[in-house]
């Protein structure tokens, strides 16, 4: 009865797949059906404990009250010290908005920019929310793809043709969710190349993965001078610190544009958790340990998993550089990614999200978290096997 009364707009909005699949996976289980979750691109580590003992401490000492709508000055201060030594930028605390996890600054980061009629060029396959802030804002999705034969990598000509009059926003993710790719330090700079006498268009760079690199290094294009002003880095605390139910992100951005992104805070969130931003802070000043033998656990997964995939007939898999993603190709089986996907949980007890979830471009794919256990995945690979010999 309330179809009618909804706004146009909500029309435009896309969810997030993995989340439904996850849902449907426990539905499973709690019928009592044995499922290996591979679909949700969550760390399976716990918090490290210096960090939660923070949060505890600082509640205890007050942080429990609303506080200032771009995060704690302390706070965006070590933000921007670690920026500027991770990511080499020159940065300071008033560049920094800290917002309760990574996606309001996609969201924030198209409201404030993004026309009605405004292309916005970005990756796909990719994180399904882009497209969706995207056509939100009334913006125009520009697909880029990324396709295996070009180890998920920029195809240049193809971004160059991409680009309009119209073109706004250019949005970059590496390295890669759903493919794991890294976009080398040569592709960033080829891309500058191109966008240098275009100084109207913009640049979202989503880095929330660029702790976890096996091969190669990430390069963040506002690391070169010309370009600090036109990009919004998208960071935060979920995947390096398997901190994904604290909510913390973070934008960093020239001081005009963080204003209007607090002002866009103060009008939806009013700020983030106190408490969890002090935690934050620990995250980044503190020991580092747990971060690296996070990163050492993924990679041996990773190593393990894409020479399992491949030496199961009909599937191929490029080897992801960073993140804990693999993308394998299971196009030889002729079945839509989707299909293959919803038949893998139901009849072979894997769960994980189809290629096309992630854009068009993700057809012939699915995607595998690896942020799970090593027994796990190998428990995975021999159900998928199984699987595949019945089609």
């Amino acid at each position: 009865m309330f179809e009618r009364s909804i706004a146009e707009r909500m029309n435009r909005l896309h969810t997030e797949s993995a989340f439904q699949i996850l849902a449907h996976a426990n539905e499973l289980e709690a019928q009592g059906k044995s499922i290996i979750h591979c679909e949700i691109g969550q760390p399976d580590f716990k918090t490290p404990r210096h960090i939660i003992k923070a949060a505890y401490k600082a509640m205890n000492d007050g942080f429990t009250g609303y506080g200032p709508t771009p995060g704690y000055p302390q706070v965006r201060e070590a933000i921007a010290e670690y920026a500027s030594g991770h990511k080499h930028i020159k940065t300071n605390r008033n560049e920094v908005v800290i917002v309760p996890g990574g996606k309001p600054v996609m969201f924030f980061t198209m409201l404030m920019l993004v026309n009605p009629g405004d292309e916005v060029i970005y990756p796909n396959p990719s994180f399904p929310i882009y497209e969706s802030c995207i056509r939100f804002a009334g913006g125009v999705p520009v697909p880029m793809p990324l396709l295996a034969e070009n180890d998920f990598r920029l195809d240049l000509e193809q971004f160059r043709r991409a680009i309009t009059p119209k073109t706004k926003l250019v949005l970059l993710n590496s390295p890669s969710n759903p493919t794991g790719g890294l976009f080398e330090k040569e592709d960033i700079l080829a891309m500058a190349d191109i966008l240098r006498d275009r100084p109207d268009i913009f640049i979202l760079s989503d880095e929330i993965y660029d702790r976890l690199v096996f091969e190669g290094s990430a390069m963040s294009i506002a690391s070169l001078p010309e370009f600090k002003d036109r990009t919004i880095i998208l960071d935060g605390f979920s995947k390096t610190y398997a901190m994904t139910g604290w909510r913390l992100g973070y934008g960093i951005m020239n001081e005009e544009l963080a204003k209007q992104m607090e002002m866009l805070m103060v009008n939806s969130n009013s700020c983030s958790a106190s408490f969890t931003q002090i935690a934050a802070m620990e995250a980044l000043k503190g020991p580092q340990d747990a971060v690296e033998e996070m990163k050492a656990a993924f990679k041996e997964r990773r190593d393990w998993l894409i020479g399992a995939l491949n030496s199961i007939p009909g599937i191929t898999c490029r080897m992801p550089k960073g993140a804990f993603y693999a993308f394998p190709d299971i196009s030889s089986f002729g079945l839509p990614s989707e299909t293959f996907c919803k038949r893998l949980l139901d009849e072979g007890g894997v769960a994980t999200a189809w290629g096309t979830s992630f854009g068009a471009f993700g057809e012939g794919h699915m995607r595998l978290s690896y942020a799970n256990s090593l027994e796990n995945l190998k428990i995975a690979v021999e159900r998928i096997e199984r699987f595949t010999k019945t089609l």
